[in-house]
């Protein structure tokens, strides 16, 4: 009998919801576990093994320690997935990297900042190879489950290129600027199947930004709809502040 594969998940610096979302799988639980075998989870069991075929690794890179962590995982497995917005562009922690680590450490730590390193905060991709990708702040069941499906079958997982807004329009739905909001949609990466917008609420771009997104336009759209210059810079750098060429106009 062919072994199942052995699946890790890992945690760096992150508030953890994408793990969490994996505990309320419920239906599908016992489906997954069916098809492999979780060998080394922190917030579900205390084994450990030495070697994986799946990692799924949370979290932003943010420290020295996390460097030296991520390339000992990455060592030791055979598929690498960063799982969220903060392992695959940094996420919202991202967001320090506007200013200075000194400044950083003063804010959070005070007179005790010298006692904690800290370093920006990056994607796992700054520093290892990474296999595949699951967007989202926190990754949806859905793509994390097609994904899995894809990766056991021996697939290559199918990755949305387009905006929001396409499946927006796909679903159905009233645009959101039309209510009065602001709404990231039309630059962010689909593959939620227009989630927030579908439940009446506007696209925070916690998926990053589409390949090639246009930003100058993205900008122009957020300014015509009341936002400030320093709002709207704020808008694109909530799950986007690693994206170095934001131009405002």
């Amino acid at each position: 009998m062919k072994s199942k594969p052995r699946v890790a998940v890992f945690d760096f610096t992150g508030c953890e919801g994408c793990e969490l979302n994996k505990l309320n799988f419920e239906n599908h639980l016992l489906d997954i576990l069916d098809h492999i075998d979780i060998v080394e989870w922190r917030e579900a069991m205390d084994d450990q093994v030495a070697e994986y075929d799946i990692a799924f690794v949370e979290g932003s890179i943010s420290t020295p320690d996390c460097v030296e962590r991520i390339f000992d995982i990455r060592n030791r497995t055979k598929v690498l997935i960063a799982l969220g917005a903060c392992a695959v562009n940094g996420g919202m922690n991202a967001m320090k990297n506007k200013q200075s680590l000194d400044t950083v450490r003063e804010i959070v730590y005070g007179e005790d900042k010298d006692l904690f390193p800290t370093l920006p905060a990056l994607p796992l991709s700054s520093y290892v190879t990474v296999d595949y990708e699951v967007h989202g702040c926190p990754m949806t069941q859905k793509e994390f489950l097609q994904l899995l499906t894809s990766i056991l079958a021996g697939k290559k997982p199918v990755k949305p290129d387009y905006a929001v807004c396409v499946e927006c329009k796909l679903d159905e739905n009233e645009c959101v600027y039309g209510k009065g909001m602001i709404c990231m949609g039309p630059i962010t990466r689909a593959g939620c199947d227009a989630l927030c917008p579908s439940f009446g609420q506007y696209c925070i771009g916690c998926r990053g930004l589409v390949p090639h997104p246009n930003k100058e336009a993205m900008i122009n759209i957020l300014i015509e709809n009341g936002l400030s210059i320093d709002d709207a810079e704020k808008r694109m750098d909530l799950y986007n502040s690693n994206e170095k060429d934001v131009v405002l106009i």
